[in-house]
């Protein structure tokens, strides 16, 4: 028999009136009874609804924080995970479970495991950063490294659990994990009192969204629940576009958390009911709500931890919203600390607090102090300049903004002062490579073509990739960095013929690394 928290057994008696009377049944009433009757609280915390003031104030909005990363897990997956596992039967609890996943599902389970004394097997990716590896092994589950994706993690999972005849704790797509997740909307509810606008929900694969979103329109249908989710890994916004599941073919991985291919079977479904629309954010927006929250809670949200409020920032910002009262749902804080470097990097820009420029400026005595004056008291966070020619000079230029109004209009200034300006801002090759590149043309370099690659950030990673490269074409730009992430990134430019393009490209099909062809790069041309 299930366990209630007082909390939900007081949620039963308060809504059961809901179903006495005839009408026709919805996928997520079943849900909600569900959620009702989830045990989640022999572990999990309910987790404070807190006000951030100064987001608030920024904003014009009342703005709400649902800190799910103050869980004993540091996020909300442990949720579903106890949930799920609570439920299965004295015989599937002798056996064992096994889950797949690169970090908060992982840990979840693992907890949810020790605490109820059963076996777990995770089967992580081999580019799982050690600080999670080791979370998981310290709570007493089996670590088995598969693969460098999720996708191959998730295979040698299925494989083991046929093996072993395991459970399988899926980290989203399966109703006991969606109704744990949905005890955060009763928790919403139940601190805010009445009078929300909005709830603001990271998407990954579904179940954290499904949940909440089941429980709140049942009892406020009112309320819009938001999903939001990266540009590159925007897996449901497509979905509830075409109605049905749609796979992604390559998701970007700096939100690792809502990384997913494809969203669930049981996820959609739901989705379909309950979202009323999916925001999509891009990594510099995620960067600055890292930032945003730090500064109201002094805590570090991993990126898709933040996710919710990028998504509240942009939402406000285009609907001009005032006074209302809105909720960001903070799904997790395991940041690895040395990603931090590339947030603080990027958050400036995310916020449009910070604009980079390729500016052109005569190549004579007092020309750099003029192009100085033209600026005038703003604050330069960055300039990059190499003599490459005797008549112009090309500045690599980085100025504090107070938004992306004004950084439109400090280029139009600069145009109108007689200097070829160029925004930046948004061009990704000049952020994460060129602007610690900057250093003129090579003068013996002929027939080059710049790419930009990703590979799989493990130990001898790089030099696998420099192997997969061979020597067919000469190398003549080659830019690594470690941001800490389970990807590296990689910009190389290669001496490519034009009768040995078509054999170059299909060269790159076969890489077997995602690419991106840089051909026609502004800033590359400019100071490269």
């Amino acid at each position: 028999m299930a366990i209630f928290s007082t909390a939900i057994a007081a949620a039963l008696d308060r809504y059961n009136g809901l179903f006495m009377t005839e009408k026709p049944k919805k996928p997520i009433d079943d849900l909600f009874r569900a959620i009702l009757t989830s045990r989640v609280y022999d572990v999990a915390r309910e987790t404070p609804l807190e006000p951030a003031a100064k987001l608030s104030r920024r904003l014009s909005n009342e703005i709400l924080l649902k800190r799910e990363d103050l869980q004993p897990v540091f996020s909300f997956k442990i949720r579903g995970a106890y949930n799920k596992m609570a439920h299965l039967s004295e015989d599937e609890l002798k056996k064992g479970v096994v889950a797949a996943s690169a970090g908060n599902h992982a840990q979840g389970v693992a907890y949810a495991a020790r605490q109820l004394d059963v076996r777990a097997v995770i089967v992580m990716p081999l580019t799982t950063p050690a600080i999670k590896v080791d979370a998981v092994r310290a709570m007493g589950a089996q670590v088995v490294l598969a693969g460098d994706t999720y996708a191959e993690a998730e295979a040698r999972c299925e494989e083991i659990r046929l093996e072993q005849d395991l459970t399988l704790v899926h980290p989203f797509d399966d109703p006991l994990v969606i109704a744990g997740q949905g005890t955060i909307g009763d928790e919403i509810l139940r601190h805010a009192r009445g009078n929300l606008s909005a709830i603001f929900v990271p998407v990954g694969g579904g179940g954290l969204i499904g949940g909440i979103g089941a429980f709140i329109k049942t009892l406020a249908p009112e309320v819009r629940i938001i999903g939001v989710e990266p540009f590159e890994a925007d897996a449901m916004y497509q979905s509830l576009a075409k109605g049905t599941r749609v796979r992604l073919e390559h998701v970007g991985i700096f939100a690792d958390g809502v990384a997913v291919r494809e969203v669930g079977k049981h996820t959609l479904p739901i989705g379909l009911e309950v979202i009323d629309e999916i925001v999509r954010v891009s990594n510099d927006e995620i960067c600055a709500a890292i930032k945003d929250v730090f500064d109201d809670t002094r805590s570090v949200m991993e990126p898709a931890g933040a996710l919710a409020v990028a998504g509240m920032k942009q939402y406000v910002d285009r609907e001009r919203a005032r006074d209302e009262r809105l909720v960001a749902v903070l799904t997790g804080a395991n940041m690895n600390f040395d990603r931090l470097r590339f947030v603080a990097e990027r958050a400036e820009l995310g916020e449009a607090r910070e604009a980079i420029f390729a500016v052109t400026i005569p190549e004579k005595a007092g020309a750099f102090r003029a192009f100085c004056k033209a600026i005038g008291r703003r604050v330069v966070t960055e300039f990059n300049y190499r003599l490459s020619g005797r008549s112009e000079a090309h500045i690599f230029v980085g100025v504090s903004v107070e938004s992306r109004d004004d950084a439109r209009a400090l280029a139009e200034e600069l145009r109108e002062l007689g200097y070829e300006t160029v925004d930046l801002s948004d061009d990704e090759m000049a952020k994460v490579h060129v602007r610690h590149m900057v250093g003129g043309r090579a003068s013996e370099v002929r027939d080059e073509w710049p790419c930009r690659f990703q590979f799989p950030e493990r130990p001898g990673a790089l030099m696998e990739f420099l192997d997969a490269l061979g020597g067919r074409w000469n190398i003549s730009l080659f830019h690594y960095r470690n941001h800490g992430s389970d990807f590296g990134r990689v910009l190389a430019a290669f001496e490519v013929p034009p009768a040995e393009r078509d054999a170059f490209q299909a060269f790159l099909d076969e890489l077997g690394y995602p690419y991106t062809p840089e051909p026609d790069n502004v800033a590359f041309r400019l100071f490269l």
